[in-house]
């Protein structure tokens, strides 16, 4: 019979590998940046706040806060390393204005991830003390990313167009949040559980929006032809307004 310790891990080293799938799934953004030579419309915040959730993760699972963690520090130490990775090519391809504003908050994060190390080392002194600590402040800011997706949620309730939520996305966060449930209950991590929780039930409201909107969804040819329509119409109006003038 397999024992606990190491279902754990096998839960773990599949919640690594989708971990690092969903970490992975911006690539194609950043090849259009690398390819434009421009950052344009894409924002810097969801790479800024991940890289807080996974410092902020890694620290938690460090033996001196959390032992016998170390499949939560290889993929958030990952996950750090990426995100980071994608902030460089965002930071050396955005304006001198969008740089500086990197720049601080990247700064800010680093500081306040110290405050909360320092706090923790210095005022609590043993380990369900210090994971206490630290699993609350990691809660508080995955709950915060959690609260992103309700945007595209929406979006997809206003216009029935599953178009900018893929679904192999949603379902990779679904099962991310299982794997990661399943790890935290065989050793029970209450921590672990809300945050991934949290992740669960995001991707369970994804997948039904995406099974109720799917079918409304335009398909690629009527997109095409809608934007021709809508091009010809603004070539039409253009002239118009020039004639007129």
């Amino acid at each position: 019979m397999v024992s606990a310790t190491v279902a754990r891990n096998i839960a773990g080293i599949f919640g690594n590998v989708i971990s690092l799938f969903l970490f992975l799934s911006p690539i194609p953004t950043f090849i259009t940046i690398y390819k434009m030579k421009k950052v344009e419309e894409y924002k810097a915040d969801p790479y800024l706040a991940t890289v807080l959730n996974c410092a902020l993760w890694v620290f938690y699972g460090l033996p001196i806060v959390h032992p016998d963690s170390l499949l939560v520090i290889t993929i958030n130490v990952t996950g750090l390393a990426i995100e980071l990775f994608y902030l460089s090519v965002f930071f050396y391809f955005s304006p001198t204005q969008r740089k500086v504003k990197v720049g601080i908050w990247l700064i800010g994060e680093m500081v306040f991830v110290g405050i909360v190390a320092t706090c923790t080392l210095l005022l609590f002194h043993t380990h369900n003390q210090r994971s206490t600590f630290v699993g609350i402040i990691c809660v508080i800011f995955i709950s915060i990313m959690y609260i992103a997706p309700l945007t595209i949620m929406s979006k997809v309730i206003k216009t029935k167009s599953v178009k900018y939520m893929p679904f192999s996305l949603s379902l990779a966060n679904f099962l991310n949040g299982v794997i990661w449930i399943i790890y935290a209950l065989i050793k029970f991590d209450l921590f672990i559980l809300i945050g991934n929780g949290l992740g669960t039930i995001s991707g369970v409201v994804q997948l039904i929006l995406y099974a109720c909107y799917y079918k409304t969804t335009p398909k690629d040819e009527e997109e095409d032809n809608l934007s021709k329509a809508n091009l010809q119409l603004s070539g039409n109006e253009e002239h118009a307004k020039r004639v007129s003038a």
